[in-house]
């Protein structure tokens, strides 16, 4: 297939709200369910495809399968999306599929079925090797089941795995997250996706009286994670991501760099065209309405061009690259240090921020605050 230069790149998700039990720390929009409303949910989900914007002059650089757990339906189902998704869409040559996926839904034959309708990068969340820790997060599966997993991803030809994994976790000490990270790294997966623990009002965690990691030893935790995976020649892109040169989830770097991209399914967020929406999050109006756009559509709005600049810096600063003065430019006719310069200079002189060549960036330390610092880019409108 020949690339069309002319078209311009476009990401889609898709949401399955679906999981086989919800996990302590969970706040997703997602849950268990029954298989009819399974059914109805893809049902929907394939008129919500069907109905979406024509796109001729995009084409799909990648698609995310998100949830929830994607992995809990039937393979058969995910690959009618897939087929959907390849008859509605322009999909570029290399376009890199992505599906969501925990120990304990999966078998080889469901990764054959993926592989074969186009699913080429599998993320299997296993948050910890630990059983006790395992356990205390409310997670379905084992290490060994994990393993068991990821042998046969390989198998079916999955060259491009990322593995989640969790830190700061209840009575989890250093030394514990060391060896988590050692164990990973030594199976050599392209990508690893570290996250630490946010207790999230509403979850069962939220409710319970936990015994954290310190403040400092959590910063040491993710200081400890760059240094280890860096041995094992992992790069850190963005501030909880990880990957092998080459391997940088383009789906996500998408989104910082704020590429369009559509939202499918329940609750599903969309960036296009400038105006940012999301799905309906009631179930049942999506399941009824989902080929009625302009129903289950919710919070249209059209970006200003200063929340267009704040979007920009607010996302570009969580990669490690940082923010190009030129594509600042570019994208917006006026130089960054015109809108940006007092606080840039200010947050370099505290060693928060650096500026190399033609781009700024967080620093270490800057990375363990950057919510505090990204809310001094907020403009007045």
């Amino acid at each position: 297939m020949v690339k069309n230069i002319r078209r311009r790149p476009l990401e889609l998700y898709v949401h399955i709200p679906f999981c086989v039990r919800k996990c302590q720390y969970c706040d997703f929009l997602s849950g268990p369910s029954d298989e009819e409303t399974k059914e109805r949910y893809i049902e929907a989900l394939l008129q919500e495809i069907h109905a979406a914007e024509h796109t001729e002059d995009y084409e799909i650089v990648s698609v995310f399968i998100g949830g929830g757990t994607p992995s809990a339906l039937k393979a058969e189902a995910i690959a009618s999306v897939m087929r959907t998704l390849q008859e509605k869409f322009f999909f570029c040559e290399d376009a890199e599929v992505t599906i969501e996926a925990n120990p304990g839904t999966v078998d080889s034959e469901k990764l054959m079925t993926y592989r074969n309708a186009g699913i080429n990068r599998l993320s299997l969340g296993l948050q910890s090797t630990d059983a006790e820790e395992l356990k205390m997060l409310g997670r379905i599966h084992s290490y060994e089941e994990f393993l068991q997993s990821y042998q046969w991803a390989r198998e079916a030809g999955f060259s491009n795995i990322n593995i989640d994994l969790m830190f700061a976790i209840p009575g989890q000490t250093g030394e514990a997250w060391q060896q988590h990270l050692r164990q990973v790294a030594e199976l050599n997966p392209e990508h690893i996706s570290a996250y630490s623990l946010i207790i999230e009002e509403g979850t069962p965690f939220a409710q319970r009286e936990l015994d954290l990691p310190d403040e400092d030893t959590e910063y040491q935790m993710y200081e400890d994670t760059a240094e280890i995976l860096g041995t094992y020649g992992y790069q850190q892109y963005e501030i909880s991501n990880y990957a092998k040169p080459g391997y940088m989830c383009r789906h996500n770097a998408g989104y910082w760099q704020r590429r369009e991209y559509l939202g499918f399914g329940l609750g599903a967020s969309s960036l296009y065209r400038e105006l940012r929406f999301s799905n309906t999050r009631r179930m049942q109006e999506y399941l009824t309405d989902s080929g009625k756009l302009e129903q289950i559509r919710k919070e249209v709005t059209v970006l200003s061009r200063n929340e267009q600049i704040e979007e920009f810096m607010f996302l570009g600063l969580r990669m490690t690259e940082g923010i190009s003065e030129k594509l600042f430019k570019e994208t917006f006719g006026v130089r960054i240090m015109d809108i940006y310069g007092d606080i840039l200079q200010k947050y370099e002189a505290i060693g928060f921020m650096e500026h190399i060549e033609t781009k700024w960036c967080l620093t270490r330390k800057g990375i363990h605050v950057s919510n505090h610092i990204l809310a001094d880019f907020l403009l007045d409108e």
